[in-house]
């Protein structure tokens, strides 16, 4: 049994430590949370930072093809004017190669008007026509329309897939058609801007997170800071595409280490930020152990200072209280309590004070209110604190107590307890809590509370005796003075349940012979006769273990129990033949008849239920009886 001060410190201990796993519990899911937005809002900024870029390389690239195109057109009117002026100069490949540098273009082509190159600063293109590949087809439709200028997107030339940029038109006379091709080093430059693995490479620089670019359809890295990934399927490093798909923050284990991602869609791709857990969540654990420690030391405080009020001004108030109760309890029923450190305690001296004084007028009451009964009731309390035994007015009558004696016991608990203890010695059978006193019964009744007694002593002599009387009108039969079936059947139950491991027992059944001829010859009252004279008989057999009843007519039942030896038990049973020896019953003046029944038996075997040995016996009584008649024969 614990003190209420340590209970509530323990209470306050455990409230405080659960808090404390709640607290830290929510406090940790925040931040995590925290670290997922704040990881997304970050995906987010880089991604539009990303955009942006891409947008504004876009547009400068779009300048500067424009303005490359201007320049390659341009070049092409110059170059298509100085031939036209000096046609000589075609017959000169280093002339032609030296315009070139002037103009600062890579080529020079002169188309005839069949669209066929015949001249220019590459003599392997002589002779390649605008059906010599995709790329030369771009211009075939000048032979058709001599007024057009052509410039062609940059792409592979025809003959190396080289970069480049050409540009067409007819020369003013319209003899002969020049094309200038120039490599766009600028344009390419600025195009590789446009690259993500361009822009993944500034980001390398960062390396608390990997970034992916993954295609739409195939899922295939076509983009990353971690080059290796780069053309693997994103399958491979355990990305799933579904989930990129969705476009939202989720978990996925990288590489074998789980991390946090983040996708969005951009163009034909997917591009992402990927964050381990490990760097994701590494600022969790030591803010979680700094709010820890700020958590206990607050809740030591409040823990103290709970206690400590909570010992004050009540677990004082108690003490007090208990003390004042115990020297109430121990029979100083003048003590007065007298509390006022609270309200609550305040009315609880106030209504303990009230018990204490009905508890004064004890005795008066339980006399006055037992005295309206039709019962004998007597109530009594000791302990070991009180001077003398409290009891009822009715305690001596019931108890039988003559002055002096009453005296005697009230002043001293321990001489009555001795009395009650002698007094159980004489416990009824088959009674509970009942108990004989010079030929009446009564009903002994305590409990015990911390030392004290108290007792409750009831007059049961009218209802014992009329029970008693129910009992033997409704077991036993009223001719022999036997057990009748019922209250055999419960007497054997009783039996069989209290044997013990290796005792014996037996139930014999016995049929009385002659009955008939006896009451057709003398009368069914020399018939009773008979009859009670074999129940008397049989009955002695074995008066300490055996127990007799008649079961109807002419039908007996013996019982023989607690027997240590099989054959002292058999041998008790064959002490039937001999009860019939010499035995007869007077039936008239004068007239007498020999004692004469069948019997047979059935032991007690372990698992065997009564009826089963019931029915065994009386087949073996039977025989028996088929027996004694062909002997008579």
């Amino acid at each position: 049994m614990q003190t209420l001060k340590k209970i509530i410190s323990q209470y306050m201990r455990r409230l405080t430590s659960i808090l404390i796993v709640m607290i830290l519990t929510v406090i940790v899911y925040i931040q995590i949370n925290n670290e997922h937005r704040q990881a997304y809002e970050d995906a987010m900024g880089t991604f539009s930072q990303i955009e942006q870029l891409l947008a504004q390389n876009q547009e400068e690239l779009d300048e500067m093809r424009e303005e490359y195109s201007k320049t390659c057109l341009h070049n092409a009117e110059a170059i298509a004017y100085m031939i036209q002026n000096n046609p000589d100069v075609l017959k000169s490949l280093e002339e032609l190669k030296e315009m070139a540098q002037f103009m600062e273009v890579d080529e020079i082509h002169i188309f005839d008007k069949t669209g066929r190159i015949y001249a220019g600063t590459h003599p392997q293109y002589y002779d390649f026509t605008f059906d010599s590949g995709e790329q030369m087809m771009f211009f075939k439709p000048m032979l058709e329309d001599k007024s057009l200028k052509l410039v062609q997107e940059i792409t592979p030339n025809t003959a190396e897939a080289k970069m480049m940029q050409y540009s067409a038109l007819w020369s003013q006379n319209g003899n002969f058609i020049v094309q200038v091709g120039m490599e766009p080093v600028n344009v390419m430059k600025t195009a590789n801007k446009n690259e993500l693995s361009y822009l993944f490479s500034l980001l390398r620089v960062n390396p608390e997170a990997d970034y992916y670019a993954v295609d739409m359809e195939s899922g295939e890295i076509v983009g990353s800071t971690d080059t290796e990934c780069v053309g693997q399927d994103i399958a491979k490093i355990g990305l799933p595409l579904d989930a990129i798909k969705v476009q939202e923050g989720f978990h996925a284990r990288i590489n074998g280490e789980r991390a946090y991602c983040v996708f969005k869609k951009a163009g034909s791709n997917y591009i992402g930020r990927i964050i381990s857990g490990r760097e994701l969540y590494k600022r969790i654990p030591s803010t979680t152990v700094m709010i820890t420690v700020c958590l206990v030391v607050i809740a030591l405080i409040l823990s103290h200072a709970v206690t400590r009020y909570m010992n004050k001004y009540v677990v004082n108030g108690i003490h007090s209280v208990n003390e004042k109760l115990h020297g109430i309890a121990k029979g100083n029923l003048g003590e007065m309590i007298d509390i006022h450190s609270s309200i609550e305690f305040s009315e609880l001296s106030g209504y303990i004070n009230m018990m204490k004084n009905s508890l004064l007028d004890y005795n008066e009451k339980m006399s006055y209110v037992l005295s309206k009964t039709n019962m004998y009731i007597g109530v009594y309390e000791y302990n070991e604190y009180m001077k003398r035994v409290r009891f009822t007015e009715y305690v001596p009558r019931i108890l039988m107590l003559g002055g002096e004696e009453c005296e005697r016991l009230s002043s001293d608990y321990k001489a009555f307890k001795t009395f009650i203890c002698k007094l159980r010695r004489h416990s009824v059978t088959g009674e509970s809590g009942t108990f004989e006193i010079d030929g009446r019964y009564v009903k002994i009744e305590e409990s015990n509370d911390g030392g004290g007694v108290f007792g409750v002593v009831i007059d049961v002599t009218d209802e014992v005796v009329r029970r008693k009387q129910i009992e033997n009108e409704r077991d036993i039969d009223l001719l022999t003075g036997l057990y009748n079936r019922r209250g055999m059947d419960m007497r054997i139950a009783e039996l069989m349940q209290a044997q013990k491991e290796g005792e014996h027992s037996a139930l014999v059944m016995i049929d009385a012979d002659n009955l008939k001829t006896i009451n057709d010859t003398y009368g069914h009252e020399m018939g009773d006769v008979y009859l009670k004279e074999i129940a008397r008989l049989i009955s002695g057999l074995d008066a300490q273990r055996c127990v007799a009843a008649r079961l109807g007519g002419d039908e007996f039942v013996l019982f023989l129990y607690q027997y240590h030896d099989k054959k002292n038990l058999i041998d008790e049973i064959g002490k039937l033949d001999d009860i019939q020896e010499g035995s007869r019953v007077d039936l008239t003046d004068g007239c007498s008849v020999p004692v004469r029944f069948s019997f047979g038996y059935s032991l007690v075997q372990k698992g065997m239920d009564y009826q089963t040995m019931l029915k065994e016996a009386d087949e073996r009584m039977y025989e028996n009886k088929r027996e004694r008649k062909k002997n008579r024969q």
